[in-house]
């Protein structure tokens, strides 16, 4: 085509490359299917009996990525427990800590806060409040 120059091999192939090697980072920061978790419930989640958390205490529930907070006070607080820097599912409590099992974010579990990077951004709260004696979090709580 006149007029336009002709892109040389070295030019195609660099593109080529750091097109893929792009690709392999997102992909590294990024959960995978298996891993993969919604940044909220998309329905009530049950965390259990009203009664049985005390004051004071935390809980975590693996399977609906959510943690749940019983302050001094007896107010209820619920955040998502998916990462905020790469979205992997957070499944360790220590404590009152949630720690990231991808890139080491540590969180707060009764304020979401972040305590530790690379995560830079606190978790997502959920509504939560206390239904027919039940503790109930997410969507419609």
């Amino acid at each position: 085509m006149p007029g336009r120059p002709a892109l040389s091999r070295r030019t195609v192939l660099r593109s080529a490359a750091l097109t893929s090697v792009a690709g392999l980072g997102a992909a590294a920061c990024s959960p995978g299917e298996d891993g993969a978790a919604p940044a909220r419930p998309t329905a009530p989640v049950d965390l259990g009996a009203d009664e049985e958390m005390a004051k004071g205490t935390t809980r975590l529930d693996r399977d609906h990525h959510v943690v749940v907070s019983r302050a001094d006070d007896g107010s209820l607080k619920a955040f998502s427990t998916v990462c905020t820097h790469a979205g992997c599912p957070i499944r360790k409590l220590e404590g009152t800590k949630l720690v990231c099992p991808c890139h080491g974010s540590e969180f707060d579990a009764r304020t979401g806060e972040v305590l530790h990077a690379p995560a830079t951004v606190p978790l997502v709260e959920l509504p939560v409040q206390v239904k027919q004696g039940r503790i109930v979090a997410g969507t419609g709580a």
